[in-house]
């Protein structure tokens, strides 16, 4: 089993860039340091053990009046050192924190890429936003684009609470990456097709028409399959690795954090009026004074 599992890996899911795109070193203070990446960036540092016995690095992206922190988990063939610009982008952009990591055998992580592997990694990084920086669920949108769809769902079908998730170019599976197939095999890996079934809050799927390394018709079914479907983006003409640079993908993704503010602030006032009846009865006895 484990060999199968291991050859449609190796056919579909890791390209780690070799050699890595940065380093990391500790200050004198003790402060873990990205290479490339300066003190007024405001960004922090960690190195993360998982449960797969590996050390992975993640980097947390501050912005100072943040509505929503983002869980991005990037694609097969990336590392940390490639995504600054793209991280300080989205964090200008959408007003959000951004937390990301490299899977272990990426970047500076250490061990193996595997599947089980990135889960183990991305259930370390989210118990990291809880220890360090007391995020809520509430207050988490989990972003997985391509190979990184496995892991958010993996964590998204777990998680009750969530306030988002965004699925870039993802796939429904491994297997279906490779061949049209119409049923899910026991050596499938990333069986997203089936995790997306026990996601319980809004998801937000881009898929670019021309993908031909994930074809679109993956992002429509992951859609279709969603428990709370939001508005998807299929950016005409756009490809696997180039949506950003579409000018509608940072337009809808700030409506989409728009909406989930929105929502959130929505569920909050049910919350409060749930809480205290007494201030719906005080309401309404003030409607009736003056009727």
């Amino acid at each position: 089993m484990g060999n199968v599992t291991g050859t449609v890996a190796a056919k579909f899911a890791f390209f780690p860039p070799e050699p890595p795109t940065y380093d990391v070193f500790r200050e004198g203070d003790g402060r873990v340091v990205l290479s490339g990446v300066t003190a007024d960036k405001n960004v922090d540092v960690h190195i993360l053990d998982t449960k797969g016995g590996n050390k992975i690095v993640a980097t947390f992206w501050k912005h100072p009046f943040a509505r929503f922190t983002f869980l991005y988990s990037h694609g097969n063939a990336a590392d940390l050192g490639q995504m600054h610009d793209l991280f300080i982008e989205l964090r200008a952009h959408l007003r959000v924190n951004i937390m990301s990591y490299d899977y272990s055998g990426y970047g500076a992580s250490t061990g193996k890429p595997s599947e089980f592997n990135t889960y183990y990694d991305i259930e370390a990084v989210y118990h990291c936003l809880k220890r360090e920086y007391g995020i809520k669920q509430e207050e988490l949108i989990l972003y997985g684009q391509s190979v990184g769809s496995g892991p958010t769902l993996h964590l998204a079908s777990k998680l009750q609470k969530l306030r988002g998730v965004v699925l870039h170019s993802a796939i429904l599976s491994g297997i279906r990456v490779l061949y049209p197939v119409k049923m899910t095999f026991w050596f499938d890996i990333f069986k997203n097709i089936d995790k997306i079934r026990h996601v319980n809050c809004p998801v937000f799927v881009i898929h670019g028409t021309n993908d031909d390394i994930v074809d679109w018709s993956h992002g429509k079914r992951l859609w279709e399959l969603s428990k709370e479907k939001y508005d998807p983006l299929w950016v005409k003409g756009g490809g696997h690795c180039n949506l950003e640079t579409f000018p509608e993908y940072i337009k809808y993704l700030r409506k989409f954090i728009n909406a989930m503010e929105k929502l959130a602030l929505t569920k909050q006032s049910s919350k409060q009026l749930s809480q205290n009846p007494s201030i719906t009865e005080s309401r309404h006895n003030k409607c009736l004074r003056f009727v």
